[in-house]
């Protein structure tokens, strides 16, 4: 694997000379992946180098060790057999002979760690752990990864201390850890690799969609049917970086669809389960808005304002209590399933609905109740 813990990133094409360490520090948490791998994981851009107008041919392992320090020519072989290795856009073999004008990358699948990480004692609830893995249910308000404005106190901090005593597991190693994400403000289910086999055993799980996944929602506003399918590319929105959006042309952002069924009707609010067909970064959020359904108290996308119901003063109180209640967006992974990556036997998972949801969905049912 490539030491991360030892290099400058570098966030736009610069020309470098060897030895020459310009860089610059990533910009925003919510980066958007900027490559996805031939087998579908969505992958972050590390470093990058063009090769200037004199560049002579040279392998790409040689041209990124030259240009590199505390970086063996073995880690950056071993970056490209596991496709992390990208020469204008695509996934480049060490024997790559580099030629004048092309542009390389390293990426990873994750962002970019700005600091050494840091083991932290805060409390994991693990609901399952072996020598391969092992499942974990994020409380809302837990950062997954460290980046701009969370260099501590994320998951990978606690991850970090959990496996202090593990001579096996380094932290920083992209070849181990988590096989995706969920956001700050989402609670629920998470599956960690312990070993390089596993992550890959997993990773093509989750690429070839035959994991179990479901979400719970609280959304604003009622649905026409009791199922459906929302399909549509998902792009970072131009307008507010912040945000990600659907986009109207086919062309451009990643393909995604989120099946939905509702649980239970409020009037103004409803409860849907969410079946992820793909994974983009903010995906329920983002679909469930574009059909006019902002989940419930989701400040980055407009549900933490009263969007459906009355104008009396007693119902805005009501709602600002639930506000209280579910102080964020109101969205729980509660189901996980896949294939053990060694035994082959199926694992499921399911973690109940957190504290805070649930009393938010009570206050909905009773006010229903009442007002039917």
């Amino acid at each position: 694997m490539i030491d991360t813990r030892h290099m400058e990133y570098i966030t736009n094409e610069v020309n470098l000379a060897p030895g020459d360490d310009s860089g610059a520090v990533e910009v925003e948490s919510l980066e958007e992946p900027s490559y996805v791998a031939a087998d579908g994981r969505e992958m972050y851009e590390h470093f990058r180098f063009v090769a200037d107008k004199g560049q002579q041919m040279i392998r790409v392992d040689k041209f990124l060790v030259d240009r590199m320090e505390k970086t063996s020519r073995n880690r950056i072989q071993q970056a490209a057999d596991a496709g992390c290795v990208i020469v204008n856009g695509k996934a480049a073999k060490s024997s790559y002979k580099v030629k004048p004008g092309d542009v390389v990358s390293i990426v990873m699948d994750r962002p970019r760690y700005e600091c050494e990480i840091i083991a932290e004692d805060i409390p994991l609830k693990i609901v399952y752990e072996d020598s391969e893995l092992l499942v974990v249910d994020k409380p809302a308000g837990l950062v997954v990864h460290p980046g701009h404005g969370n260099y501590s106190g994320t998951l990978v901090n606690a991850l970090a201390w959990h496996f202090k005593d593990n001579p096996d597991y380094d932290v920083s190693d992209p070849r181990l850890g988590l096989v995706h994400r969920i956001d700050k403000d989402t609670s629920g289910l998470l599956v960690v690799a312990k070993t390089p086999e596993a992550k890959t055993h997993l990773g093509n799980q989750f690429f070839h969609k035959t994991t179990r996944r479901e979400y719970v929602a609280v959304v604003w506003g009622d649905f026409d049917s009791d199922a459906g399918t929302i399909t549509g590319n998902i792009a970072r929105n131009p307008k507010n970086k912040l945000q990600m959006a659907v986009t109207g042309d086919p062309e451009v952002g990643k393909h995604a669809v989120t099946h939905f069924r509702v649980l239970e009707r409020f009037g103004y609010v409803t409860v849907v389960k969410c079946v992820l067909e793909t994974g983009r970064t903010h995906q329920i959020r983002v679909h469930m808005l574009s059909k006019g359904h902002p989940l419930f108290n989701d400040s980055r996308y407009g549900g933490d304002r009263i969007l459906k119901g009355t104008t009396f003063a007693k119902y805005r109180q009501f709602v600002e209590n639930c506000f209280q209640a579910c102080p964020r967006q109101a969205l729980h992974a509660r189901t996980l399933g896949f294939v053990h990556p060694s035994t082959g036997k199926e694992m499921d998972f399911e973690s109940p609905i957190p504290e805070d949801m649930a009393s938010l969905i009570e206050k909905w049912r009773a006010y229903r109740s009442n007002s039917v």
